[in-house]
C-alpha cells in the first residue's frame, strides 16, 4: 500500500473524508498556469485514494458554475476578487455543504482561513509576489497588495502548516514570521507523458522555446531582447512562444517594430501532444520570468531531454540545477548563457541527459503525499 493510500485510509477511519480546496482559478480557466496544474495533480490523486474533494474557485468565462473533473467536484462562483469574501461566508454558513478539512491555496490574495476555519487545514503558497504587484496594478493598489502579503496577513498564518515548492520561498516565510517547523518544501512532479523520443529530431537550426501565459511577470519582451543579442553570435537562432495572455498584442507590436517576424513565432495555445513535440524538438527552453513558484515548463522540457536557460530566481533555482540540468543567469546576462548552451553541443548534451534523469525522479505521487502529510498529521495527533 502506498503512503498516500495509507494516510487517506487513516483519515477516513477518523471521520475526515470531505476536503474543500480553495483556489483563485481552476485548471480549465483560460488563465490557468502551473499553480492550477499543481492543484489538479494532488486533488485527483486524493480523490482516487478515497477522499471526497471539492475545489472552490472563481467564475471563469465560458465555463459552467459547477463541474466534475478527474474524480473531484469544481464550483466556480464569484468574480476574481469577490470570490474571497463570498467563499468565506459560504463556508461559515454551510452553503458549500459539510467538510472535514480545508486546503487554502494563497495566490497573492489570502482567503484568511485561520480567522473562520476551526477544522484541520493547511496552506499552499508557491511564492511571494513582491514586485509582481507593480506590474499588474497602479502604485497605491500595488502597495496595498504588498502590505497585505508581507505585513498584514502573515501574523494570521504563522501557526498554519504550510507547503511551498521552493527553499527560497520557505526562507522568506520564516523571515515573515512562520514557524520553521511548520513550513514544508516539496518538489513539483513531471508527468511521464513528457519523455524524450530518439525518433524525434531536434530542429535543423538553433531553437529556443518559451512556454507560459503572456503576462507582465513572464517578461517575454526582455527575453526577446536577450535572444536578439544572442543572435549576433548565433545568427540562425529562432524563438517560439507557446501560450496566450494579456500581453500578446504588445509583444506582437514589439516583434513588428523590430522586424523580428523571421525569427520569433507565436504558436499560441497548442495541444498537449503538440507541446511535447515542441519540447522534444527545441534545443533549449527559456524563461525570463521575474517570479515563479516553480518553473513547470522547464521541468516538463527536462523530461523531454531539453535543458533550460532561465533567470536566476527562486522558482527557477528549484526546478533547474544551475550548471547541471540547465543554466541560470541575471536577466541582463541571459544572452550569454543562451549562446553558451547553443554553441557547445557537448555541454548541451550533458545538460540534456542530466535534466531528463532528474525529471524522472520528480513525481506527482510524491507531491500528493507531501501535501497531504501535514493535513494527516493534524487528524491523527
Amino acid at each position: 500500500m502506498s503512503d498516500l493510500q495509507s494516510m487517506v485510509d487513516d483519515m477516513v477511519a477518523r471521520g475526515v473524508r470531505r476536503v474543500h480546496v480553495l483556489a483563485w482559478r481552476d485548471l480549465d480557466d483560460r488563465e490557468a498556469g502551473g499553480s492550477e496544474v499543481h492543484a489538479d495533480e494532488f486533488m485527483k490523486r486524493w480523490a482516487s485514494a478515497g477522499l471526497d474533494v471539492l475545489h472552490r474557485t472563481s467564475h471563469a468565462e465560458g465555463l459552467a458554475s459547477t463541474a466534475r473533473r478527474n474524480g473531484y467536484d469544481v464550483v466556480r462562483r464569484g468574480g476574481r476578487m469577490t470570490v474571497f469574501p463570498r467563499t468565506a461566508v459560504s463556508e461559515v454558513v454551510g452553503r458549500m455543504g459539510h467538510y472535514d478539512a480545508l486546503v487554502e491555496i494563497w495566490n497573492g490574495v489570502p482567503w484568511l482561513s485561520p480567522v473562520w476555519c476551526r477544522k484541520p487545514r493547511i496552506l499552499i503558497l508557491h511564492h511571494i509576489h513582491g514586485p509582481m504587484w507593480n506590474q499588474v496594478f497602479p502604485g497605491p493598489i500595488a502597495a496595498i497588495g504588498r502590505a497585505l502579503e508581507t505585513k498584514w496577513a502573515p501574523p494570521v498564518y504563522r501557526r498554519t502548516p504550510t507547503v511551498t515548492t521552493s527553499d527560497d520561498t520557505r526562507d522568506e516565510l520564516v523571515e515573515l514570521g512562520w514557524r520553521p517547523e511548520l513550513v514544508a518544501t516539496g518538489p513539483v512532479g513531471v508527468d511521464d507523458f513528457f519523455r524524450s523520443d530518439p525518433v524525434v529530431a531536434k530542429t535543423n537550426h538553433p531553437s529556443i522555446l518559451a512556454v507560459g501565459r503572456q503576462a507582465p511577470v513572464k517578461r517575454f519582451d526582455r527575453l526577446f531582447e536577450q535572444v536578439s543579442i544572442a543572435r549576433r553570435s548565433v545568427p540562425d537562432l529562432r524563438l517560439t512562444l507557446i501560450g496566450d495572455g494579456p500581453e500578446r498584442a504588445r509583444l506582437e507590436r514589439w516583434v513588428d517594430d523590430q522586424d523580428a517576424r523571421s525569427w520569433i513565432d507565436f504558436a499560441g495555445r497548442v495541444s498537449r501532444d503538440e507541446l511535447r513535440d515542441h519540447y522534444r524538438r527545441s534545443w533549449v527552453v527559456a524563461s525570463a520570468s521575474l517570479a515563479e513558484g516553480w518553473g513547470l515548463a522547464l521541468t516538463e522540457a527536462a523530461g523531454c531531454g531539453t535543458p533550460a536557460v532561465a533567470t536566476d530566481i527562486s522558482g527557477h533555482r528549484c526546478s533547474v540545477l544551475d550548471g547541471e540540468t540547465g543554466l541560470l543567469a541575471p536577466i541582463d546576462e541571459l544572452h550569454r548563457s543562451l549562446v553558451a548552451a547553443l554553441t557547445d553541443s557537448e555541454r548541451r548534451s550533458q545538460l540534456s541527459r542530466a535534466a531528463e534523469a532528474r525529471a524522472r525522479r520528480l513525481t506527482w505521487d510524491a507531491l500528493a503525499e507531501g501535501v497531504l502529510s501535514p493535513l494527516h498529521a493534524q487528524v491523527v495527533r
